[in-house]
């Protein structure tokens, strides 16, 4: 082992990596890379779609946006792949936020395509679900929608706030059409009375 040099993972090179495999404009294919483990890097994405490195927020939103394409879900667990390198994080909820949405169609018709923080874009319906937990103790909502290859997106309140405001009863639910899909909320009879 003494002629060995072992590398510990960095954010500054785990960028180096993937500016050097990006080819072209679309995602880099990180389900196809299953490079060894590395250990984990102290970066961490809080509930409100901020990017940490050693405790402090990743100020350079070109910078989240590389990161942000290399992230891929194992498990439970959340990791920065590169060719070389696989690097466990930590994500308080969510990975990203969709901090918007639009809005195209009516009814069974209608397509909400959502927009995240990081920039990706997503059309709710079959191949991106939409979901909501409530909390146990308080009926508090948390509504997601999945952007890619098990990667969420925490809906912003603003936006959950104008999704309740075209949502619609089906089959015993409150809830959205996207895409031909229709997504339940919550059970209608569980609304409160207005």
């Amino acid at each position: 082992m003494s002629g060995q040099n072992i590398v510990k993972p960095s954010a500054d090179g785990i960028a180096a990596s993937v500016k050097a495999a990006q080819k072209g404009k679309g995602l880099p294919p990180v389900h196809l890379w299953n490079p060894p483990f590395c250990g984990d890097l102290d970066m961490r994405i809080a509930r409100d779609g901020t990017w940490f490195y050693l405790g402090t927020p990743i100020g350079r939103p070109e910078l989240v946006r590389l990161f942000s394409t290399i992230l891929r879900k194992d498990g439970e667990q959340y990791f920065l792949v590169t060719p070389v390198e696989k690097v466990g994080i930590t994500v308080d909820d969510a990975p990203f936020v969709a901090v918007d949405f639009e809005l195209a169609g009516k009814g069974r018709d209608q397509r909400l395509t959502f927009t995240t923080n990081v920039g990706d874009t997503a059309e709710a319906g079959p191949d991106h679900p939409i979901r909501v937990i409530r909390d146990p103790e308080t009926g508090e909502p948390s509504p997601y929608v999945l952007i890619r290859a098990n990667l969420e997106a925490l809906i912003d309140r603003k936006s959950f706030y104008r999704l309740v405001e075209i949502g619609a009863h089906h089959e015993g639910w409150f809830g959205l059409w996207s895409g031909g899909e229709f997504f339940g909320m919550i059970p209608s009879g569980e609304l409160p009375a207005v």
